[in-house]
């Protein structure tokens, strides 16, 4: 298949980070305290390896297939009806993702904004905010994360510096955490909140120069998992892990109990509403396109836009299928743990049988020369 390549490496490390940052950054600290204690912010560390393994592995795979999606060259390695039944666990586990990031974003809002206002409507509100631009072509795709990224990154760093006048460094210790039998499956809890970087697969053909996937990777989950380990880090370091542990959305109660200096703002959490709702955004409509996409090459179709719509009310039921908050938080847990083996595992598959097998695929070149990357 023939693409165009017209994806610059920074706006391929602008999807990455954009998509990694989401709805996960105000649940992250508790669940990591939860699991280590004090260890947190190395927990956060560890999970952030995790995430680079699969990465890497998708790196590896668009590299060797660089005109293809790994929903395309599965079949090539694995052949046809192998190929598919891969694509299909893919779909239905990002369809499930999708639905659990709007149920948890539309749980936030009701809970922190509009009390008012119904669930239902909140979720599907969101929903239909990704499913729209979801039809348009990966370029464009590309271009709304990029514009949104500034506005995702900058406060989200400026709320957390601001936050570390209040810390005390004796709520880090010791670093190793007080539970370390929390630390395994800790670590693949958090792991799971980077499995959005499956959104690579995607981009990699459409680069203008494939052989920088590696660049946008490094750079991409670099900036994003930093984010993530300062986060932990300074809630941890002002509330300490017992009250860390109490508070549903610890990174809230964070931006809550953060000022401007000079009495200006003297609580920052609507300011980070408003970004964390953009950080939403951004994620969903990555997993949104992921499922979409998928449904279109399960199919053997060229266009995904059909999908954009058919998907949307299946979403929407499993998005409001948890019955309260915890079910709902329990679900992500698990729901993410298991993701990481068709977005993990399964990319080490398709490597490792690929090089046995020999299988490549052709070497994509440049769309212009003289294009800068």
């Amino acid at each position: 298949m023939n693409r165009p390549r017209r994806i610059t490496l920074l706006q391929a490390t602008a999807v990455l980070i954009s998509t990694v940052i989401g709805v996960g950054v105000l649940a992250l600290p508790r669940f990591t305290a939860q699991s280590m204690d004090t260890g947190a912010p190395l927990l956060t560390l560890l999970g952030l390896g995790v995430g680079f393994l699969g990465l890497i592995l998708l790196t590896l795979l668009g590299m060797r297939f660089p005109q293809q999606t790994i929903l395309e060259y599965s079949e090539a390695i694995l052949g046809k009806f192998l190929g598919r039944l891969g694509t299909l666990i893919l779909v239905l586990f990002f369809a499930l993702l999708t639905a659990l990031i709007a149920r948890e974003f539309g749980q936030v809002v009701v809970a922190s904004v509009l009390r008012k206002t119904p669930l239902e409507v909140t979720v599907l509100v969101m929903l239909l905010l990704a499913a729209i631009p979801s039809r348009n072509g990966i370029d464009v795709f590309a271009y709304i994360h990029q514009f949104y990224l500034p506005f995702i990154l900058a406060p989200a760093l400026v709320i957390v510096a601001l936050s570390l006048k209040n810390a005390d460094p004796l709520f880090l210790q010791p670093i190793l955490g007080n539970q370390p039998a929390g630390m395994f499956p800790g670590m693949l809890t958090v792991a799971a909140l980077f499995q959005g970087s499956f959104v690579h697969t995607l981009i990699i053909p459409s680069m203008r120069r494939p052989q920088k996937a590696w660049v946008a990777a490094l750079w991409g989950l670099g900036i994003s998992g930093a984010l993530y380990v300062v986060i932990a880090m300074a809630t941890l370091s002002v509330f300490g892990p017992e009250l860390t542990k109490q508070f549903f959305w610890p990174t809230l109660e964070l931006a809550k109990a953060t000022s401007l200096p000079g009495a200006v703002l003297e609580r920052l959490d609507a300011p980070f509403l408003i970004l964390w709702v953009m950080a939403v955004f951004t994620t969903l409509l990555s997993s949104y396109y992921v499922t979409a996409y998928g449904m279109s090459r399960l199919f053997n179709l060229q266009d995904h836009r059909l999908f954009s719509w058919f998907i949307l009310p299946f979403v929407f039921v499993l998005a409001m299928l948890p019955g309260n908050i915890h079910v709902l938080y329990d679900s992500i847990q698990w729901v993410g743990r298991a993701g990481l083996v068709p977005t993990i595992l399964y990319p080490l598959l398709l490597l490792l049988v690929a090089a046995l097998r020999g299988k490549r695929g052709a070497s994509g070149g440049q769309q212009t020369t003289g294009q800068s990357s």
